[in-house]
């Protein structure tokens, strides 16, 4: 069969970046296996198990020499795949045969890699989160100050910013940022445990000296990246560590929800549009069409997402004893889909907010239109500073706002409903007044501050620590 013949991941083919893709890749699992082998019998080899400097080397020269149909083959006849990928390993460098694997078991290479890979994938999606952040603080700034409509219960409200709205998405993405990050720092190696996490080999490999089999798992984990291992496992590391990297995974992926759902509805109302190309197509059947397609797209992979967020804790609660086996085909699925998804809604909201195209007249248009009914409460304070009755203007302003109202919305004509409060001589008020009461920076409180301050004390401390991780530009092609 042709390649084209067999499923893929749409993860992996269509969403995920190439980047993301190959951390979860066939090649990076096994040639990290090869490293896993080749830091344990440095490490053996320097704590005075007899392997040799040139068995070593021998297996570094062959690091990258992977053959997949050799080690298909060794599989069909051994039904296991890691030791098909240990005699592969031991074809190609004959020399170091005899040690590779020496004193482990399959979960010290399978368990430490997914580690790896998780550890790898939250470093690129911390670039990308990043990134994210810096754009929507960029937008922020430049709409800190512009007045739109905002809704509760998707009905209108009081005026905010376009700037306030969007800190409201930042916030939510520094929590997943601070989640993310904490979860990478504090991922913990399986190291060197053996068959029952007890290391009984490797205590005999090293003629039963305890300290030597601490000082082996702390060479293997330096030179893999991690600073701390797990001092309690059994044949696997905790599933509780699957945990708590798909609740932050999939946290994000509700903040992605939440911020995508909120560009649709703006985009309905004509308020913002997503970026564009020039030969986009919006609909086969309606030439006219241009939907919010990224955005739509994000809820759809985000709701997948946070479905996978079950799956760990299902594996954690049905682990046996020191181990089972049932996990392990359910995890090569949701651990690297869990992440090629991460890695798809932030390639999306990257794309979204490095172009999101904002229509002032628009808004403006939303906003006059609401305006009027939404200052009767000014227009009643100012009235009522002035010596007037609460009560009778509350009752006078109601009548004209439902009056006005049915119009609208029975005949579709616009009531002046401020000229009629104007000409009530029980509010004696004058077009001067009225224009005082009218200036939107009376409707928005402190949302431009807030925004300013915001970005100040929240935001820019994290771009600045972090001011030294690169830039990130997505790839959307489909």
């Amino acid at each position: 069969m042709d390649k084209e013949d067999i499923y893929q991941s749409p993860l992996s083919g269509r969403y995920a970046s190439r980047e993301m893709s190959f951390l979860f890749s066939d090649k990076y699992k096994y040639t990290t296996w090869r490293k896993l082998w080749i830091a344990l019998a440095k490490a053996e080899h320097a704590l005075g198990v007899p392997i040799t400097e040139a068995q070593i080397q021998s297996m570094i020269r062959e690091l990258h020499s992977l053959d997949l149909a050799r080690v298909a083959e060794y599989e069909k006849v051994l039904q296991h795949d890691v030791m098909a990928h240990i005699h592969a390993y031991g074809d190609s460098c004959p020399e170091a045969k005899g040690i590779i694997h020496l004193g482990a078991t399959s979960c010290f290479v399978t368990d430490n890699t997914d580690l790896i890979q998780m550890k790898e994938g939250i470093k690129l999606l911390k670039i990308k989160l990043l990134q994210l952040i810096r754009h929507l603080a960029s937008f922020a700034q430049n709409h800190a100050s512009l007045a739109c409509l905002s809704y509760t219960h998707l009905q209108p409200a009081q005026p905010t910013t376009v700037g306030k709205r969007a800190c409201m998405w930042l916030q939510d993405l520094l929590m997943d940022f601070h989640d993310i990050e904490e979860k990478g720092e504090t991922l913990r190696f399986l190291g060197a445990k053996g068959a029952t996490g007890t290391q009984a080999s490797f205590l005999s490999l090293l003629n039963y000296d305890h300290s030597k089999v601490k000082r082996l798992e702390i060479l293997i984990a330096t030179e893999m990246g991690f600073t701390k291992t797990l001092p309690i496992s059994g044949q696997t590391y905790t599933r509780k560590q699957d945990i708590r990297i798909f609740s932050c995974l999939s946290s994000l992926a509700a903040t992605a929800h939440k911020m995508a759902t909120d560009i649709r509805l703006l985009c309905h109302m004509g308020e913002v549009d997503e970026p564009f190309a020039e030969k986009q197509v919006g609909s086969s059947a309606m030439p006219y069409k241009r939907n919010p397609m990224r955005s739509e797209r994000i809820c759809s992979l985000a709701r997948f997402l946070i479905s996978l967020n079950e799956n760990p804790l299902y594996t954690s609660a049905t682990q046996w004893l020191e181990r089972t086996l049932d996990d392990s085909a359910n995890r090569r699925l949701s651990i690297s889909e869990a992440f090629l998804c991460a890695d798809a809604l932030l390639n999306l909201l990257n794309h979204i907010f490095s172009g999101l195209i904002v229509y002032p007249k628009m808004i403006e248009q939303h906003l006059n239109e609401h305006l009027p009914f939404m200052a009767t409460e000014n227009i009643l304070m100012h009235a009522v500073k002035k010596g007037k009755d609460r009560q009778f203007l509350h009752e006078a302003l109601r009548k004209y706002t439902i009056a006005a109202a049915r119009k609208w919305k029975e005949e579709g004509v616009k009531e002046d409903l401020l000229g009629m409060i104007l000409l009530d001589p029980e509010f004696h008020l004058s077009q001067t007044e009225m224009d005082e009461i009218m200036k939107l920076e009376n409707f928005i409180g402190r949302a431009p501050h807030q925004v300013q301050e915001f970005l100040h004390e929240e935001v820019s401390p994290i771009l600045k620590r972090h001011e030294n991780l690169p830039s990130f530009e997505p790839r959307i092609e489909v």
